[in-house]
């Protein structure tokens, strides 16, 4: 199939032609993939130089183990690709530096405020920037917590923290996203 043509072909088939090795169906996913990619990997790494790194990292190991592969249907592949990415997007953070603050001895977990909606009024744009500023582990867990679903139990496997650490995260992450938005219409008002 002449390469052009790869680009309109359904997933399933493009994904059969990479088990095989075919540079015109990577490229072609690649394609369909790198925009929803690249703004994953600005989630939770602010650099765009690393960011490219860790997303160039994410489609190499993609197609590296496409071979375990299952689909399952329109938009498996995204999912897969996004696991993989994320977790790219994790290991580069880990190697830079360590970045969860822990938890001072006997300190207790700040529990989330119910009533606040301060996110609810903000455009996609303005959280991404915003989360952009956390620092690396409020961002993760951030952003695993609120972007990808996930629970805090799954949250402290992944990055090897506890449970309660996860929370402590998730709740300063979003103070300072509440005292950022405040400063912000401070200076607009």
């Amino acid at each position: 199939m002449k390469p052009e043509l790869l680009d309109n072909a359904d997933e399933m088939y493009l994904v059969q032609c990479c088990r095989e090795h075919n540079p015109a169906a990577q490229r072609a996913l690649y394609n369909r993939h790198v925009d929803s990619m690249m703004l994953l990997c600005l989630r939770y790494i602010p650099n765009q130089e690393d960011a490219k790194e860790a997303l160039m990292d994410g489609f190499l190991g993609f197609f590296k183990h496409i071979g375990g592969f299952t689909w399952q249907g329109q938009g498996s592949v995204r999912a897969w690709l996004s696991k993989i990415v994320v977790n790219q997007c994790l290991a580069q953070l880990r190697k830079r530096q360590p970045f969860f603050v822990q938890r001072r001895e006997g300190e207790q977990p700040e529990p989330a405020d119910p009533d606040d909606d301060v996110l609810g009024h903000l455009t996609a744009r303005e959280i991404i920037a915003m989360v952009q500023r956390l620092p690396a582990g409020y961002r993760a867990v951030f952003n695993l917590y609120v972007f990808e679903g996930m629970a805090h139990r799954e949250i402290g496997t992944l990055l090897d923290i506890s449970e309660s650490t996860s929370k402590s995260q998730l709740h300063r992450a979003r103070a300072m996203l509440k005292d950022q938005l405040l400063k912000e219409a401070k200076i607009k008002y």
